[in-house]
């Protein structure tokens, strides 16, 4: 493995360390002001030769000159906690427990950030930055709304780099691509009656209760395919009424449509209207209004095709030969993930992009969630080993 050296001095500590701050300052969506900036602070003390703060709030830092340009992105955001009492270890202490780095945001994805961060700075140290142009961008939002808080940042500086790295968590596997997504709302018209005379009036809850029956259906269809497989989820419904005491004239639903290769947006505009089809029913992409801790407004529709890197392209071949490098031996499987990531933004500018970073995705989100020391330690090594071969 690279060693993780700074100066003559090894800095495997100071880069757990930093892992343990970042997870320690609260960064909710739309809150990450405090984790910005001490991210930016530690891009300037490891010696980066640019570090700026969008006017949206992402940090992006620069090492090097080269034409040959690699983007390394992680996001600032965590998700909430609503349960800390019920935590093992305190949710935002970034305590060290039999070897794992404890907390909300551990995984998802401050261990990828400080790896990335630490990274270019040692690569640098060991002579191989000549030639190159390594960025880490570190944005804002991406819980809500992913890729906007990028997209925006790429935009204000005409940033269209060669190759991208998504940082997010995959066990420090090589990560080929990630699932589409597509989240949407369908609404049910009625008509309001009072509640003493029903049949006076057409109940929209009643409406929708076929078309959740169908979205189940859908679902079920779908789990049924083999392989890499799509899903649709109703995740929350509501109803609008006169009062409590009257037949709503309006009912909602959300769905959380995952997408696989060659699924697209006419895949999901079929399958809805089988949906509602013979209902007084109409839907429509969501649209997502945020605003980011500097106070500008983010608008977001998310609907997103998945994307994969094939083995054969450049960038994958190094990530093996890296991977080959830094472990001691060739990669025994490659990770695909179900989830979305900032990668979306890439994707659509057609910059090759890959994934890879600490800790285990599915302890995202998660209670008690936590992250391998060594795994913060081995993606930082590797980051440093791409940048090389790169």
């Amino acid at each position: 493995m690279v060693d993780l050296v700074i100066n003559g001095r090894d800095v495997a500590s100071d880069l757990v360390a930093f892992a343990q701050k970042l997870v320690r300052i609260k960064s909710f969506s739309g809150q990450e002001e405090q984790v910005a900036k001490a991210i930016a602070l530690k891009m300037k003390a490891l010696g980066y030769d640019e570090v700026r703060i969008d006017r949206f709030g992402n940090v992006l830092g620069r090492i090097g000159v080269g034409e040959k340009v690699v983007l390394f992105e992680s996001h600032t955001d965590t998700v909430k906690v609503y349960d800390e009492d019920l935590w093992d270890v305190p949710s935002f202490s970034g305590e060290i427990i039999d070897g794992f780095l404890c907390g909300r945001g551990s995984v998802d994805m401050k261990s990828g950030i400080a790896a990335s961060v630490y990274a270019p700075a040692i690569a640098k140290n060991l002579g191989v930055i000549s030639g190159k142009t390594v960025y880490v961008s570190c944005s804002v939002l991406e819980e809500d709304c992913d890729g906007e808080g990028l997209k925006h940042m790429l935009e204000e500086y005409n940033l269209k780099p060669d190759y991208a790295v998504i940082c997010e968590p995959s066990s420090n596997q090589i990560t080929t691509g990630h699932k589409g997504k597509a989240q949407m709302i369908i609404k049910t018209k009625g008509v309001s009656a009072h509640g003493s005379a029903p049949e006076k009036g057409v109940n929209a809850i009643y409406e929708m209760a076929e078309i959740i029956k169908r979205v189940k259906q859908t679902n079920l269809e779908l789990m049924k395919n083999t392989g890499r497989r799509g899903s649709l989820v109703l995740s929350r419904i509501s109803s609008t009424g006169v009062s409590l005491n009257a037949v709503p004239s309006e009912c909602e639903i959300y769905l959380d449509r995952r997408m696989i290769m060659g699924e697209t947006e006419q895949t999901i505009q079929d399958e809805v209207k089988k949906i509602i089809a013979g209902k007084n029913a109409t839907w429509e992409i969501d649209t997502v209004h945020r605003k980011t801790w500097t106070g500008e407004a983010i608008t977001y529709k998310p609907l997103h095709t998945a994307w994969e890197i094939s083995l054969d392209h450049h960038l994958s071949k190094t990530f093996i030969k890296a991977y080959a490098k830094v472990f001691g031996h060739t990669p025994e499987k490659f990770d695909y993930w179900d989830f979305s990531t900032n990668a979306v933004a890439l994707i659509n500018l057609g910059i090759p992009t890959i994934g890879f970073g600490p800790g285990e995705h599915k302890l995202a989100h998660m209670r008690n969630e936590k992250c391998l020391v060594n795994q913060i330690l081995g993606a930082c090594a590797f980051y440093a080993t791409v940048i090389d071969m790169i």
